[in-house]
C-alpha cells in the first residue's frame, strides 16, 4: 500500500504497526532536507538523516587516540596515574625513614596481633582525633594549671595510637581501602594539627601569632609530602630522620621547658621576644628553610628527568 504526501511527494512505504501506520524512514541527503524546511508549513519534513552519521567511527577513533596518548604519557611518567586512566591506584611506595622507626615498627605490630577484631582502622582514626582534641583542652585549661601540660602530653599519646596505628592495622589485616584511607588520613591529620596549635596559641606559654606561624610551617611541610607523593608516586613521610613521631617527642620536650621553666622576656638586637615564642619561632624558621631546600632540590631533579625524557622521544 502506498500514499502521496501532499500530492507532490514521492510514493513511500507504510509500515503497519499495532497503534498506527507510521511511513518507513528514508534516507535523504542533508540538502533536501534543508530545503524541505523552505516549503510550505503543509509538507511534512521526510527522512532526516542524521548529520552525524559517522559519529560512531569517529568517538571510536578518538578513543583510540586518547587511550594512544594516554598509554604513552602514562610510560613517560614512570607509571603515573592519571584522571582519564585507571585511577584505582593501589599503593604507593612509602619511606618512612625515621630516627625511632625500629621501635614503633615492632611497636605497632604488636599492637596489631593483639588488637580485637572488633576494632577497625576508621576506629583508630577517630582516636586519633581525640587525641589531637585533648592536646588542644590541656593547653586551654594550662590557663588554670600548667599541670595540664600532663594531659597534653597523655593526648600526644593517644594521638600517636589512632593516627599510626589505624594505616598499619588495614595493611596487617590486608583491608586497605587506598584512595578513601589516604583521603581521609591526611584531612583528619590536617584537622587535628590545626587544633593542635590553636590550642597551643590559647595558652599562656605562646602567643597566638607564633602558634599559627608553627601551623603554617608544619602545613606546608605536610604540602609537599602530598605534591611529591602525586608526582613521584613516593610517599616520604619523614625529613631528615624527622618524622611525626618525632615532632610529638619534640612537642612534649618544649611541654616539659613550659612545665618546669620560666618565660623570660629576651631583649634581641631585632626583636624583643619571649624565651617560649623564641622557640616556637626558631622551629617555624626550621621548618621554612628545610621547605625551600627539599622544594629546589626536588624541582631541579624532576626538570633533569624530564629533559632526559624529552630528548629521547625526539630521539625516536
Amino acid at each position: 500500500m502506498v500514499i502521496k504526501a501532499g500530492g507532490t511527494s514521492p510514493e513511500r512505504p507504510v509500515v503497519t504497526g499495532q497503534a498506527t501506520d507510521r511511513p518507513a524512514p528514508v534516507s535523504r541527503p542533508f540538502e533536501s532536507t534543508v530545503a524541505d524546511s523552505d516549503s510550505s508549513s503543509g509538507r511534512l519534513l521526510e527522512g532526516l538523516r542524521p548529520i552525524v552519521a559517522s559519529a560512531p567511527e569517529s568517538v571510536a577513533q578518538a578513543r583510540r587516540h586518547d587511550e594512544a596518548v594516554q598509554s604513552r604519557e602514562h610510560r613517560a611518567s614512570g607509571g603515573l596515574l592519571t584522571p582519564t586512566g585507571d585511577i584505582t591506584k593501589k599503593t604507593d611506595e612509602r619511606v618512612n625513614d625515621i630516627l625511632l622507626g625500629p621501635l614503633e615498627r615492632l611497636a605497632l605490630q604488636w599492637f596489631c596481633r593483639h588488637m580485637p577484631a572488633w576494632v577497625n582502622p576508621d576506629m583508630l582514626t577517630a582516636v586519633g582525633v581525640l587525641g589531637g582534641l585533648i592536646i588542644a583542652l590541656g593547653y586551654w585549661l594550662s590557663n588554670a594549671d600548667k599541670n595540664f601540660l600532663w594531659l597534653v602530653d597523655f593526648g600526644l599519646a593517644v594521638n600517636w595510637f589512632g593516627d599510626s596505628l589505624d594505616g598499619t592495622l588495614a595493611r596487617y589485616r590486608k583491608i586497605e581501602r587506598f584512595q578513601y584511607g589516604y583521603f581521609l588520613d591526611h584531612t583528619v591529620d590536617t584537622f587535628t594539627q590545626t587544633l593542635i596549635c590553636i590550642g597551643l596559641g590559647l595558652s599562656p606559654f605562646i602567643g597566638f601569632n607564633y602558634a599559627m606561624l608553627a601551623l603554617v610551617s608544619y602545613l606546608q611541610l605536610g604540602i609537599l609530602t602530598y605534591v611529591r607523593t602525586a608526582v613521584t608516586g613516593v610517599f616520604k613521610m619523614s625529613y631528615g630522620k624527622i618524622g611525626p613521631t618525632e615532632v610529638r617527642f619534640i612537642v612534649i620536650g618544649v611541654n616539659a621547658v613550659f612545665y618546669f621553666s620560666s618565660n623570660p622576656l629576651l631583649h634581641l638586637p631585632f626583636i624583643n621576644i619571649s624565651l617560649f615564642n623564641l622557640i616556637i619561632l626558631s622551629i617555624a624558621v626550621a621548618f621554612f628553610i628545610h621547605y625551600i631546600v627539599v622544594v629546589l632540590q626536588q624541582a631541579a631533579a624532576l626538570n633533569k628527568q624530564d629533559r632526559a625524557q624529552s630528548h629521547s622521544s625526539s630521539a625516536q
